[in-house]
């Protein structure tokens, strides 16, 4: 292995670069304020461009190719970050121009957030994460048009994001809020992660990916702790105390860190609209999800961040009340900062975890809810201390989103207690060969009741290895299945006895899914099958519908510009 230059060192693991904390508008004596961020370290090309980052920053609509970033390499291994600077700028104005002013700063900033995006997916699931489209590198386009949106296409390989003219006149870029990054760097890992997630099959199952990427946003933002330290009161961080009213569950959602401030949502609003405010703000205890407005996927979705963003507070608040004020109604700032960021580094560890719990078709809040509760038991057995699954069933359960009906009584996943025959394949291969773990299915397809109608494949083997709380380590091997049949609307009712629309034309050909996860321990014994039965005539009947009365069925089926034309929606909404 290559050392560090004149030293037995190996390199460096990671590599620190400067990033607008949160968005331009966001600023501290008239400065935008920057903070510093840690991502694998890696040899970084002009672009900059690395083994899964590639910025490409050109503007389609000025057909303009801008300057990449260039980077140093230093004797200690890592790069030097063109934009630290050793001196802070004498003006505000000086100080932003040199941000804002600098494409190749823009470049920057979306790589950096999109890498340490990439690094918590990886960490959080304890293996290798692909994007969803093809190849091993994501391009990046931080100029990519003129027009108040941003998005990830997967035909295209990338990300792209628009800039526009501001209420000022003054151009407003997409790529320079930490949140849009973060949000579209989430849809291309769970595109990776969960092909068919983006394909249509109930409201829910629509909104998971916008909620989901939401989430994702969010919670990151409070591991950076300068940035919250700074802004959690409004005031520069200098004081020791902070009073108790900045904690109140109201006034942290009306915090600059949840993207809700004025001074935030004036400029961006376009691209963002105003889902996280609504989100944050919905009242629990009513049935949203029976509302028509919320059968809307860019509506929809806020359930899923209420849920999770008020249990979020709800913990953080609750691990303070634990260790009490300094004085009259005042906390230890470093205190509020460091458990507001254990939080919400658990809860963005758990949310991540939980895809590999997820049935791989047909989605539903529900099945992530135990998913969630489950994944987490796995890794933290104990969990008296803080609560973290007691206070994510009631605030799911607030929002009409309880545990699936197949959960065990505490609402996470029952365990397979099949006798089940593994003396026919190998325990080694089966971690990570697609055709051993089809063996599996093939010799135990009446155990775990895979009927034989329809074409069965094996999607993905990923070996996993998480890390607990207590650092012991969780060895996991997780493998998709799907089943597929194509039959015509007219035989659906004798082949699996579901009942099509009426006005649903007999001869169109559909396609009908199923399939699961299954969770094998390290030991190579099967722990879970998670799974939507392709038979299961209810839901199929349900899905069809749905897809029916959305007008599924004449859509251009070349989704490149899918989350495009959602996040459209999502801004003028």
């Amino acid at each position: 292995m290559k050392n560090r230059r004149g030293s037995q060192h190996s390199l460096p693991t990671t590599q620190r670069l400067t990033i607008i904390a949160q968005d331009p508008s966001v600023r501290l004596n008239g400065r935008i304020l920057t903070t510093e961020i840690e991502i694998p370290a890696e040899e970084i090309l002009a672009g900059p461009c690395g083994y899964r980052v590639h910025v490409v920053d050109y503007d389609s609509t000025s057909n303009v190719l801008y300057q990449p970033a260039s980077y140093q390499l230093l004797d200690s291994g890592s790069y030097k970050d063109p934009f630290k600077r050793s001196r802070p700028a004498k003006t505000a104005a000086q100080h932003n121009d040199a941000l804002v002013g600098d494409p190749r700063f823009h470049s920057q900033n979306a790589y950096a957030i999109a890498m340490r995006i990439l690094a918590r997916f990886e960490f959080a699931l304890g293996r290798r994460t692909p994007w969803g489209s093809q190849g091993h590198q994501l391009y990046v386009a931080p100029h990519a048009f003129a027009d108040a949106n941003a998005f990830y296409s997967k035909q295209d390989r990338g990300l792209f994001f628009g800039y526009f003219a501001g209420d000022n006149g003054k151009p407003v870029y997409a790529c320079l809020s930490h949140d849009v990054v973060a949000h579209e760097t989430t849809h291309a890992l769970l595109d990776g992660l969960r092909g068919r997630f983006m394909e249509p099959s109930s409201p829910d199952q629509a909104a998971f990916h916008e909620g989901f990427a939401d989430v994702v946003a969010l919670l990151s933002v409070f591991s950076l702790k300068d940035l919250v330290e700074k802004l959690i009161d409004g005031s520069t961080g200098a004081a020791r105390l902070i009073d108790q009213k900045f904690l109140e569950p109201e006034a942290l959602k009306e915090s600059v860190l949840f993207g809700l401030a004025d001074q935030m949502g004036a400029e961006l609003s376009n691209i963002r609209g105003k889902a996280l405010r609504r989100s944050v703000e919905l009242a629990p205890g009513r049935n949203y999800a029976a509302m028509p407005e919320f059968q809307e996927p860019h509506r929809r979705g806020e359930l899923l961040v209420a849920a999770i963003m008020n249990a979020f507070l709800t913990i953080w608040l609750k691990r303070l009340d634990r260790v009490g004020f300094i004085e009259a109604r005042k906390r230890d700032r470093s205190l509020v900062i460091d458990e507001g960021a254990a939080v919400a580094e658990h809860l963005l560890t758990m949310t991540i975890r939980a895809l590999d719990y997820c049935p791989p078709t047909d989605l539903a809040f529900s099945d992530y809810l135990s998913a969630l509760l489950t994944i987490d038991r796995e890794v933290v057995p104990d969990d008296s201390r803080f609560n973290y699954r007691e206070v994510l069933v009631k605030s799911f359960g607030a929002y009409g989103i309880v545990p699936d009906k197949d959960a065990d009584k505490d609402g996470t996943w029952r365990r397979c207690d099949l006798d089940l025959v593994y003396s026919r394949t190998h325990f080694d291969s089966m971690l990570r060969d697609k055709e051993e773990v089809f063996r599996f299915l093939w010799e135990n397809r009446k155990e775990l009741d895979i009927v034989r109608e329809g074409y069965v494949e094996v999607e993905n083997v990923r070996p996993s290895f998480r890390v607990g709380p207590d650092g012991f380590i969780l060895r996991e091997t997780v493998a998709e299945y799907v089943q597929i049949m194509t039959l015509q609307v007219g035989e659906l009712k004798e082949a699996l006895d579901i009942d099509p629309p009426k006005d649903m034309p007999h001869w169109r050909r559909v396609q009908i899914f199923g399939g699961g996860a299954l969770i094998f321990n390290e030991y190579g014994q099967l722990k879970y099958q998670i799974r939507n039965r392709i038979e299961d005539a209810k839901g199929q009947s349900a899905r069809l519908k749905y897809l029916w009365e959305s007008g599924y069925f004449d859509r251009d089926p070349d989704s490149r510009s899918h989350f495009a034309a959602l996040h459209l929606a999502r801004a003028m909404d």
